[in-house]
């Protein structure tokens, strides 16, 4: 069994500087403190350590960083991958690799920590050793993420708590195992979890993640429609509504919603998620939501907002048109939607 791990940056390997924590770059104390711990892993796992050019801090992280970790990927081959990973977008990564990955069942494992490695008290080796458990067992399959105890679906994922241990979680959907003597694993996987996509993908071998223009925009009482007008001007290549409950808005405000229609009509996919972090979109339950529906939006039915965004630059990254993305958004890719 060979694991591939591959170090971007993140928390877990920081140091601490005159501005706050930055990306470590004394790289071999962090190697040693790696090596020390693989060498407590199970006997005849070949364990491979690389790290990409440039560390960063993941809120630095864009669309290019998550293509650079995919060509990583592809640039050594392995039975299983373990990505360290920081913390503040690892979900937003997750969902990009599912993606691009539809239908490989490879294992990928996304982890970090919420202390650097040498802190005291730091959570960074037992997520470490549990990614590298779960990369080793035959039932974990796909882009997961292991934290605080817990491997999740990668693409279901969210970032509940920056204080916490357990700071993932997946609000729809069990975890798919919970560390301890013996791992529990959910029922779902008593046959190996597959990331096989449930319908035809027709765009062939994804093509890489560019940087697009995705608008994320939060609603709030009393939002204006001249608000709303000027925060879309110029318009965005594709829009993500959080809206209120299970996809509603102000639609007594007088022109609010012909905004987005316009939007629609000009072929620039507008999709309506929740601000609830546990949520099934369902845009025709109300009023409030049905005028949005006939606008020519679309709900994101119950994906996590960093799988809606993901999805979407995936998406436009495909060269695919407004009408076709609006459709690919209502189906499933690799089990981000239920």
């Amino acid at each position: 069994m060979r694991i591939q791990v591959i170090y971007t940056g993140g928390t877990i390997g920081m140091e601490p500087s005159a501005q706050g924590l930055v990306p470590g770059e004394n790289s071999a104390a962090f190697a040693a403190w790696f090596g020390e711990l693989c060498a407590e892993f199970s006997a005849g796992t070949d364990i491979r350590f690389s790290r990409l050019p440039t560390l960063i801090d993941s809120s630095n992280a864009t669309p290019l960083d998550w293509q650079r970790i995919l060509d990583a990927i592809s640039a050594a081959p392995a039975d299983a991958y373990v990505v360290l990973h920081g913390t503040d977008t690892m979900s937003y990564t997750a969902a990009a690799l599912s993606y691009a990955r539809a239908g490989n069942d490879t294992p990928v494992i996304l982890t970090g920590a919420q202390l650097p490695y040498n802190a005291p008290g730091s959570d960074a080796g037992k997520n470490v050793f549990g990614a590298l458990k779960a990369a080793n067992t035959s039932r974990t399959r796909g882009v997961c993420l292991y934290f605080g105890n817990c491997l999740l679906a990668g693409n279901r994922s969210t970032k509940i708590s920056s204080m916490g241990f357990d700071g993932f979680d997946t609000p729809l959907v069990y975890p798919l195992a919970t560390a301890g003597v013996p791992w529990r694993w959910a029922e779902s996987t008593a046959k190996p979890l597959s990331a096989s996509s449930p319908v035809p993908l027709p765009w062939g071998k994804p093509a890489p993640y560019r940087c697009h223009d995705v608008i994320i925009l939060d609603l709030a009482p009393g939002m204006s429609v001249q608000r709303l007008q000027k925060m879309l001007t110029p318009p965005p290549e594709a829009l993500i509504i959080r809206a209120f409950g299970v996809g509603n808005c102000p639609s007594a405000e007088p022109g609010f919603v012909q905004v987005l229609a316009d939007l629609c009509a000009a072929d620039i996919p507008v999709v309506v998620s929740s601000q609830c972090q546990s949520a099934d979109v369902t845009l025709k339950a109300y009023e409030t939501g049905q005028v949005l529906a006939n606008a020519g939006c679309v709900g994101s039915a119950d994906m996590t907002l960093e799988a809606t965004y993901a999805k979407l630059v995936f998406l436009l990254s495909q060269g695919l048109s407004g009408r076709e993305i609006r459709s690919w958004m209502t189906r499933s890719v690799c089990g981000e939607l239920s």
